[in-house]
């Protein structure tokens, strides 16, 4: 049961990605039938009674899955076409990749319930700076497009020409790294004061406590800098790049490293 609707959500995801933006409707409808049969391959593939599968696919998947949920309902109110062409073909990568790295089962029997609340809010953290640092990506190649302009449109060049305006792509980008943020505070604050119950020992400055740390003082720094000095652009758009590029390292890398190069398990 469980292939099919990794084969479902791949294949619709991938028809999205390529159906012209003319076709709205339909790849609206599509969106939301890919969505759920991801939903499905999610529940069966985390969920299992009494375990938790985790692994640096499981993360991906779980990213891409709010990522394209986010880009369905931002769509309604924006046109957010450009976002599409990239948000599609990485969720049908993430899919794949959840299917050939299963990662490893966790045994949630004498773990605290806050275990679970930690890796859902941790989830929810890097989905939401996933769609944000895509949102930057376009709004980089938004930029350029206005700065060299040519008669040429193309695949990528049409799909940008029917994004917003890049003040308001710039405040949908700031609502999506605020809420990030928020969540990202809150598994950083519950992983030091319920580290011993999450993981049976007190806090230490390993690798992925480093990398989520500096991934939480960029992002809260961009924030400051856009309260106070009115940070904006390319200062906002590297910051933004920077702060996903080392929350990516701290879950997503050091679990690759983990299960694919070194052949571990969850530790």
């Amino acid at each position: 049961m469980q292939i099919y609707f990794f084969l479902i959500a791949a294949l619709l995801y991938a028809a999205c990605a390529v159906l012209p933006s003319s076709r709205a409707r339909l790849i609206a409808g599509l969106t939301g039938v890919a969505w759920l049969a991801h939903a499905a391959t999610l529940w069966f593939d985390l969920m299992a009674p009494g375990t938790l599968r985790f692994g640096f696919s499981a993360m991906l998947s779980a990213a891409l899955w709010v990522s394209v949920g986010a880009y369905w309902i931002e769509n309604r109110n924006f046109s957010l076409d450009g976002l599409r062409r990239m948000v599609m073909p990485s969720a049908v990568i993430a899919i794949g990749l959840a299917w050939a790295f299963p990662g490893s089962q966790v045994s949630m029997e004498g773990k605290s319930a806050v275990f679970g609340w930690h890796i859902a809010v941790a989830v929810l953290a890097y989905s939401t700076l996933t769609i944000a640092a895509f949102h930057a990506v376009l709004m980089a190649l938004q930029e350029s497009r206005l700065h060299t302009r040519s008669e040429s449109r193309g695949f990528i060049g049409s799909a940008l020409d029917q994004l917003p305006a890049l003040l308001t792509m710039e405040k949908l980008l700031f609502r999506m790294i605020g809420l990030g943020f928020i969540l990202l505070s809150l598994t950083v604050l519950s992983g030091i004061v319920f580290s011993e119950q999450l993981f049976g020992k007190a806090l230490t400055w390993d690798h992925k406590s480093v990398f989520t740390m500096l991934s939480w003082l960029l992002f809260a720094s961009l924030l400051a800098g856009r309260r106070f000095r009115g940070w904006r652009g390319k200062t906002a758009l590297s910051f933004t790049l920077a702060g996903f590029a080392t929350l990516l390292l701290a879950y997503v890398g050091s679990r690759f490293v983990l299960e694919v190069v070194l052949h571990r398990g969850f530790a």
